[in-house]
């Protein structure tokens, strides 16, 4: 089976053997909004040819392929929902000589009653639950992070934070960003950031000390970056948290994961860091207990 994990910009792809393991890996630049045309056939061929031509027939896609603006539109399965519920619900798209199948996405609703959707990171919950027992809280740090309820193998609900998306648009769109150099994250300058957060005030006013702080001397260019996403992250860690505090199993990128992790244990509660992969390794249990023909 080819699984593949096919998002807004990137393309991963996965050779699972029988006994579900991945024997190759291959990732590219073309993510759903790369693609012209709606020409999703003929990209998958160029980037896995090679494994269909050596006879790979079933492939199991996840992510915003399965969106209105990828290939064809998965339906949102309502939460709660587990394992056999989104194997039941995979989505089937016609391509000639191959049998596709598209993971569905996830919807839930915040305390409000607002929908909250996913799409992909479901498919990293699958993969993560072996690291995972009875009921914990997950986080997926990304440009809209997603902190889960998941108990017994089922994800009960979820909510999404803007985080990441903000962070880009404030550093590049807002006068904040001219008062940041392109430095690596300096973890001093990110806890002073998490350590801001968890004072009184609303974040809308003390993202303006991001540039106060700067014109003062206080701030240097090289860490203001590092600062601001300290109290972003921050904010939406203390938003996240139940009372109390929690253990967050955190899965994604491992540097973003490390910052979220020590914004995490600043607040209180106990970060485990998951290892990489379990975008295949939850493709690999869909694929494994999937109806195919």
């Amino acid at each position: 089976m080819i699984g593949i994990d096919w998002g807004t910009s990137s393309f991963r792809a996965y050779r699972i053997d029988e006994a579900g393991a991945a024997v190759d890996r291959r990732t590219a630049p073309r993510g759903i909004l790369a693609v012209e045309d709606g020409q999703f056939a003929a990209e998958l061929r160029r980037q896995v040819g090679d494994w269909i031509a050596g006879g790979e027939r079933r492939i199991l896609m996840s992510g915003m392929i399965g969106s209105r603006q990828g290939w064809q539109e998965a339906p949102y399965l309502p939460c709660p929902a587990g394992l056999p519920e989104i194997a039941k619900s995979l989505a089937t798209i016609a391509c000639e000589g191959l049998e596709v199948r598209v993971v569905p996405g996830l919807a839930s609703a915040d305390a409000a009653g607002i929908p909250e959707v996913m799409r992909g990171e479901e498919t990293q919950i699958l993969g993560a639950l072996g690291e995972i027992e009875g009921g914990a809280l997950v986080c997926l740090p990304g440009s809209h992070s997603k902190w889960a309820e998941v108990v017994d193998g089922r994800i009960l609900r979820f909510e999404t934070y803007f985080s990441g998306e903000l962070f880009g648009a404030l550093r590049l769109h807002t006068i904040l960003g001219r008062q940041m150099s392109d430095a690596p994250t300096d973890p001093a300058s990110f806890d002073r950031g998490v350590a801001r957060a968890a004072e009184t005030g609303h974040l809308l006013h003390q993202l303006f000390g991001v540039r106060t702080l700067g014109l003062f001397g206080r701030l240097a260019e090289k860490e203001a970056g590092s600062y601001l996403s300290g109290l972003l992250i921050g904010h939406e860690v203390r938003a996240a948290l139940p009372a109390g505090g929690a253990v967050v199993h955190l899965i994604g990128a491992a540097s973003l994961s490390r910052l979220y992790a020590r914004a995490i244990r600043a607040a209180g509660a106990t970060a485990i860091v998951q290892g990489e992969g379990a975008a295949e390794r939850g493709l690999a249990r869909l694929g494994g207990i999937a109806a195919w023909p």
